[in-house]
């Protein structure tokens, strides 16, 4: 997604405390305001923190570059674009923070040359030393598993003297050292009780160089996630580091850094991460299951844009960290797509019947594009003689329990099965059963299901992979959609969305049928491919 000072149509609302320029409910901070007035001013302004600080809110998205999008950046681009377009202000930054080469293409870091400037000053204030400890040794300095094992302490490297600190770093920058063999750390608060203030490294060797997408092979060192989004936020001059709660520890490091340095200080604030049942929301464990072919790659674009931020707009900002039943996610999206996307008939595992007195009915109707919205218009719809039904939809021994088309019963009260081939008078508007006339369009049918058996794969024993429903995907290879799809098609993106009418993907193609639909990348020219969106809303009253 590019940035812009618009964002994404239908965004988030978190209101903006001007005092302290902080986010906050409506309530709290309506809370503070009264407060306030009762005080007589306000206390801890944002201004008084920074004299560089900007009026106009600015924002960023900043994803880490080892994998695509997925759900839970979704929730992470609606805030930061919706809080600040809905403060005037915008989100016309996308630092990338993590700078590790050997896990990141294209990385977008700090300029080296002014990186090291900055460096050399914290070296200089005594607040940064080049260490040579090794991995065993670190977990001691921090005391031990968790911490807990013995006091905390600096190794001697910490009380070397500014030039040596200065030398070797150098050495650093002009590859002198081999991966691991020093790292620059920051001189914090080893005292602290806060994890993020013991030391942490800011700058190292990276263990498998890669050459770098813009520099190659020139530099041998590379700033930490630590030390280059605090810096990154303060040159951008970003006003919101707004970050998922995982690093509420690193709030203290991100304003220890730039306070140091006597920079630009941002705020940072934490909202609660977005977790869905049966869903995976981590890119390195997506990247796993790509890997191991359990699900058929990165791309799966089948949910409308503007769906995901009606369902993250319905959630709201919290900081609670909360798993949201799929079923909520998959209503919020049946509920856009229900005034918003064309109908069609689609049927899955085709079964011909013979209409018996066909010669006696009209040849053509008209049919609605959209049952909630007749304005739209309608399309002709052909009655052939033989029509097709889905297998589902028929059984050739009376059931009584079953309500559609079986000897002697009466679907509807307008289709009659006199045999397992005749019908008479097919009932157009029949809201679950499907059915398509001759000449319909072939096309293959995906319908997936919940990819994992449990809510919580990554606890499963076993592990997440141990833990795939092996049913989650059934494919109809010659299924059949009525052939007003081709007209419909040419009316993409459906619904109509500004992100998707710049460039319209094959996923803009979608519908409804007896559900959700919409078609695959996978497609060509000779084959079209459907993927079903979400599935209908069960009813848990029936047999």
């Amino acid at each position: 997604m590019a940035a812009n000072e618009g964002g994404p149509e239908g965004s988030v609302k978190p209101q903006l405390d001007e005092g302290t320029g902080e986010i906050a409910s409506k309530n709290e901070l309506q809370k503070r305001i009264q407060k306030r007035a009762k005080e007589g001013g306000c206390r801890g302004s944002r201004e008084a923190r920074s004299t560089n600080y900007s009026l106009q809110v600015i924002t960023r998205f900043s994803p880490e570059l080892n994998g695509y999008l997925q759900l839970g950046h979704a929730k992470a681009i609606a805030i930061n674009f919706g809080f600040a377009r809905y403060h005037k202000g915008k989100t016309d930054r996308i630092p990338f923070d993590d700078t590790n080469t050997t896990k990141e293409e294209g990385v977008y870091f700090v300029a080296i040359e002014e990186a090291i400037r900055w460096l050399e000053k914290l070296i200089e204030l005594r607040k940064s030393y080049v260490c040579h400890c090794q991995e065993a040794e670190l977990k001691r300095q921090h005391g031990g598993e968790k911490g807990k094992e013995g006091p905390r302490y600096r190794c001697e490297h910490a009380d070397q003297d500014v030039a040596t600190n200065l030398r070797k770093f150098r050495d650093m920058r002009d590859g002198k050292y081999v991966p691991r063999e020093a790292f620059l750390r920051m001189k914090q608060d080893i005292t602290n009780g806060n994890p993020e203030m013991w030391d942490l490294a800011a700058y190292r060797i990276p263990q498998k160089p890669t050459p770098h997408y813009r520099t190659g092979t020139q530099w041998k060192i590379y700033p930490t996630y630590d030390f280059a989004h605090c810096l990154c936020d303060s040159f951008e001059n970003i006003t919101h580091n707004l970050c998922i709660t995982e690093f509420v520890l690193s709030q203290e490091s991100y304003e220890w850094l730039n306070h140091t340095l006597g920079i630009y200080e941002p705020i940072q604030r934490e909202y609660g991460r977005l977790n869905i049942a049966g869903a995976i929301m981590r890119k390195r464990i997506i990247a796993d299951l790509v890997e191991a072919n359990a699900v058929r790659g990165w791309n799966d674009p089948r949910v409308p844009p503007g769906a995901i931020l009606a369902f993250i707009n319905e959630l709201g900002v919290t900081t609670s960290q909360t798993i949201i039943k799929t079923a909520r996610f998959e209503q919020a999206v049946r509920r856009y797509l229900e005034t918003s996307v064309p109908r069609l008939m689609l049927v899955l595992d085709p079964v011909p019947v013979v209409i018996e007195d066909w010669e006696e009915l009209e040849k053509e109707v008209d049919a609605p594009v959209s049952a909630k919205d007749p304005a739209i218009g309608s399309y002709k719809l052909p009655i052939t003689k033989t029509i097709s039904i889905d297998r589902s939809d028929f059984r050739t021994t009376e059931d009584k329990a079953f309500f559609r088309l079986t000897p002697g019963n009466t679907a509807f009260n307008s289709l009659s099965c006199q045999s397992h081939i005749i019908l008479s008078r097919p009932y157009l508007g029949a809201p679950s059963m499907q059915w398509v006339s001759e000449g319909s369009q072939v096309v293959e049918v995906r319908v997936q299901r919940q990819l994992f058996n449990s809510n919580n794969p990554k606890v499963a024993e076993g592990g997440f992979l141990n833990d795939i429903n092996p049913d989650n995907e059934t494919v109809y290879p010659s299924a059949l959609v009525e052939a007003a799809f081709q007209q419909l098609r040419g009316m993409a993106p459906l619904p109509d969305s500004p992100s998707e009418r710049e460039v319209p993907g094959p996923e803009s193609v979608r519908f409804q049928g007896h559900t959700s639909w919409a078609i695959d990348s996978d497609s060509t020219d000779d084959l079209t491919v459907l993927n079903r969106i979400v599935s209908l809303k069960e009813d848990s009253t029936k047999v």
